[in-house]
């Protein structure tokens, strides 16, 4: 076991976890923050995705004692005082989901490309989300929710 201090949506922890548990099931499992999905476990779809001191990471791809120090963000972080970010506002109104199970890694990878860029074209907005998949095919309407929130209407 090893020691872990790290800020998950604003709130401090510390436990003793083991040093190959992997950053999304520490979130999962021990802090309950089941929105961050376990999609493909290989960094291959995204669903995962988490913020990791601003930048955009695939939870799966990182061990929870590598965030030991760092500022964590994940979906259920980023409302304030009960209101949707304006990213989640944009995916509901553009209809930027189907199923949702990619819901989560998408927005938190859209959020963290607006920091980056924040008046992308629309083939810089699917480059930049072409890391995560969404199998019911809803790309149309996440880019329709990602320019909405570029354009701030």
């Amino acid at each position: 076991m090893r020691g872990i201090q790290l800020r998950v949506n604003g709130r401090d922890y510390e436990h003793e976890v083991e040093p190959r548990m992997l950053l999304v099931h520490y979130l999962r499992e021990r802090l309950n923050l089941t929105g961050t999905m376990v999609g493909c476990n290989t960094s291959n779809c995204g669903a995962c995705t988490v913020l990791v001191d601003g930048q955009s990471v695939k939870s799966c791809t990182m061990f929870a004692v590598q965030a030991s120090g760092r500022g964590i963000m994940t979906v259920q972080g980023i409302a304030t005082n009960g209101d949707w970010h304006p990213m989640q506002t944009a995916f509901h109104e553009n209809h930027g989901l189907q199923c949702g199970y990619c819901t989560p890694g998408m927005i938190m990878a859209s959020i963290s490309m607006l920091q980056e860029n924040p008046s992308p074209t629309e083939p810089e907005i699917r480059e930049a989300l072409e890391g995560n998949y969404c199998r019911c095919t809803g790309y149309e309407n996440i880019v329709k929710a990602v320019q909405q929130v570029a354009q701030g209407s």
